[in-house]
């Protein structure tokens, strides 16, 4: 049979899901998906959700674009995948021109993996590495901030920290310095540069006492996704920036989540103004449709590899589908919707959208926060609104949105106590509205008013 109950109950008794508690699909159905178009999703049984988290972040242009469609099936039919190393192809070729041309000047080198995780942990080695070949192996630590996540291979979970993630693997993990993040929460938006201000008096102290022995300082630019949607101006980006380079220190940017027009601008970074000497991009890069990553660096970087065999100089990483041709394509093919479209100019009305349907939301007497950069909009559930005490995890008042939310055909998928849109880029200003009732409701049916 091709209903529902069937395909649950052959997941149940073959899959193991990620960033999930097993056991909690004895109450809670798991949800088989037939197809997508749109914004949408539709089960075996006919019945639609709206993807208001674009699928883990990564569905920008909508399921089953038809322009990403065609360009992969061109792809398909002349090269499916090729060996990276001593051999290229025309479509990552392609896009390592493209990206050069988009991403802050300077950034002329692409070395690609298959998912951001991967993205981080090539950042991670070859910035230690560069030091090494430059004769300073002294700089082997890292220096990060407060809440941030950038992946769950050990030396990403390393620079992470979200505790559900790294406490239970604390032993294998790298020793990284670690300082207070910058965090507008339950600030008028007018306050959060003098809250980065503070904050970063803790990362300049470090940075004057560690330089020495630091190989780069890594940040998510803007926003603190898995952090629960936590944000900061980007001045303290510039602030950063020019003190990494007084301190002789690299800086990692990890843009995974937030690049190519999610936080208004294609890349983060662009709205401080600066370059970091890695850039790290993954998710939307395809579109949502293949995995991909990519680390971008500079000519200086580039060449502390660069140099005969015998002296083992070079960068000997490596994954079985880097740079994959169909990844590739699909990747070439969102850019060209991005710039053909104007698709991020598009997105302002969008997020002005967004931003005019959830600031009632302020006004509920359990929600701390309501806070939005770009395409990216959190509510904050607390237990006490003066104090912003927030309820205690187990009470797992985030899951009750959920239910509420699927019941009402929209998926919305709550951090915690945090509830967020990151809806693809299509979405139409009543599918905000939309969203908006669903949020409210949730809302009630979490805390009871």
């Amino acid at each position: 049979m091709n209903d529902n109950a069937t395909w649950m109950q052959r997941d149940l008794a073959s899959l193991w899901h990620p960033c999930t508690q097993m056991k909690d699909h004895e109450t809670l159905p798991v949800t088989p998906i037939r197809s997508g178009k749109g914004v949408w999703l539709e089960d075996f049984e006919g019945k639609r959700c709206l993807d208001a988290i674009s699928s883990w972040w990564v569905n920008i242009l909508g399921h089953a674009n038809e322009r990403i469609n065609d360009r992969i099936k061109t792809q398909l039919d002349t090269l499916e995948h090729v060996i990276l190393s001593g051999f290229t192809h025309q479509p990552v070729i392609e896009l390592s021109e493209r990206l050069g041309r988009l991403a802050p000047a300077g950034l002329g080198h692409c070395f690609y993996a298959d998912n951001g995780s991967s993205a981080i942990e090539i950042a991670l080695k070859m910035s230690y590495h560069y030091w090494h070949n430059r004769g300073r192996p002294e700089k082997r630590r890292f220096l990060t901030i407060t809440n941030g996540y950038h992946g769950e291979t050990l030396g990403a979970l390393s620079v992470g920290d979200v505790a559900i993630f790294t406490d239970t693997y604390r032993s294998l993990l790298l020793d990284v310095i670690k300082v207070p993040a910058p965090d507008g929460f339950g600030l008028p938006r007018d306050q959060w540069i003098d809250q980065a201000r503070a904050a970063f008096a803790h990362m300049e102290a470090a940075l004057e006492r560690h330089g020495d022995e630091l190989a780069a300082v890594i940040v998510e630019p803007l926003i603190q996704c898995a952090g629960g949607m936590r944000m900061y101006p980007p001045e303290y980006l510039s602030w950063l920036r020019e003190a990494c380079d007084r301190h002789n220190v690299q800086l990692i940017f990890d843009e995974i989540a937030v690049g190519f027009g999610r936080t208004g601008t294609m890349f983060a970074c662009e709205q401080a103004g600066v370059r970091p000497d890695y850039l790290c991009l993954s998710k939307a890069i395809t579109g949502g449709y293949l995995p991909l990553s990519v680390v971008m660096t500079t000519d200086d970087i580039y060449a502390a590899f660069y140099d005969d065999y015998s002296t083992l100089r070079a960068f000997l990483h490596s994954h079985s589908y880097t740079g994959n041709p169909l990844a590739c394509a699909a990747a070439l093919a969102t850019l060209d919707i991005l710039e053909e479209d104007d698709v991020i100019a598009a997105n302002r009305e969008r997020a002005a959208r967004i931003e005019q349907v959830t600031a009632p939301l302020r006004d509920h007497p359990h929600v701390g926060d309501v806070r939005q950069t770009g395409m990216v909009v959190a509510i904050e559930m607390v237990k006490d609104k003066a104090t912003l005490e927030p309820y205690d995890f187990r009470e797992r008042r985030g899951l009750k949105v959920f239910q509420h939310a699927m019941s009402r055909g929209a998926m919305l998928r709550p951090l915690g106590n945090v509830i967020y849109w990151m809806p693809p880029y299509v979405i139409t200003p009543e599918e905000i509205d939309f969203l908006g009732e669903v949020t409210r409701e949730g809302l009630e049916v979490a805390t009871g008013q």
